[in-house]
């Protein structure tokens, strides 16, 4: 039976992307969870800011990727909707429904705030001849959010704990870096935290497919860039991911 797989947001880039991925390898059932129609796929539209026009959405589902973000403003108003009572409003929505696994697309941007210390503001500029010696990776383990966006993702991140050791649900959290439509860095911070098309879609498939004692976890993700300071140890151990692009092959 293929895995039945709901994804939030998937009329986005990294949904689009997603989709047509795990489309191609014939083992899963995709259904989206948008406020548009997405094409070719059984859509239910609505709102992720309210919990009971979104719930029908989770019925007879075995995976959520929930994806859908607010990436705008920065302005706490605005990322309240969908990025705070959202996300709740999803894993709630999950929980309800008896599903088991929760893959949740945090962000990189909750360790952006290092950026503003030695070597990581250097490596963000780009200015490399001032970095000396091994630059300390910034770990999964790790908290500096860059902006309030950032900290919203760290709010999911603990929410999702929070759903794990209350309910038993298997919640894994990805800190997606750059993913850019051309799918290259446009700057020397991109090139830092570039995480290519095809990355992107093998650690969340990777995370789909985890065995199911996995409970809990975090996994920072980028993909094999020279100048990347966030640490790709835990989710190659944990998960097997071993990116295959890097920002100095574009």
């Amino acid at each position: 039976m293929p895995k039945r797989i709901l994804i939030t947001g998937m009329s986005g880039l990294i949904g689009g992307l997603l989709k047509e991925h795990l489309t191609s390898q014939g083992e899963y059932e995709l259904s989206a969870l948008n406020r548009s129609v997405v094409k070719d796929v059984p859509t239910h539209s609505a709102d992720i800011s309210n919990l009971d026009k979104i719930r029908p959405a989770f019925e007879n589902i075995d995976t959520v990727v929930h994806l859908a973000a607010y990436l705008g403003s920065d302005s706490f108003e605005e990322q309240l909707p969908t990025n705070i009572v959202g996300t709740y409003n999803v894993f709630e929505a999950a929980r309800l429904a008896g599903i088991k696994r929760v893959v949740y697309a945090s962000s990189g941007s909750t360790v952006r705030g290092v950026e503003h210390t030695y070597p990581y503001k250097e490596i963000a500029n780009g200015q490399y001849s001032a970095v000396k010696g091994p630059i300390p990776l910034v770990t999964h383990k790790d908290v500096r959010p860059g902006g309030v966006y950032g900290a919203t993702k760290v709010w999911g991140e603990a929410l999702a704990r929070h759903f794990s050791d209350a309910y038993n649900m298997s919640m894994l959290c990805v800190r997606i870096g750059s993913v850019t439509e051309a799918d290259k860095p446009s700057d020397p911070r991109q090139k830092s935290i570039y995480l290519s098309h095809k990355d992107v879609c093998q650690i969340l498939q990777l995370s789909i497919d985890a065995p199911d004692e996995l409970k809990f976890d975090v996994f920072l993700a980028t993909s094999n860039n020279r100048w990347s300071y966030r640490d790709l140890e835990h989710p190659r151990n944990v998960l097997g991911y071993i990116p295959n692009s890097s920002a100095e092959d574009i």
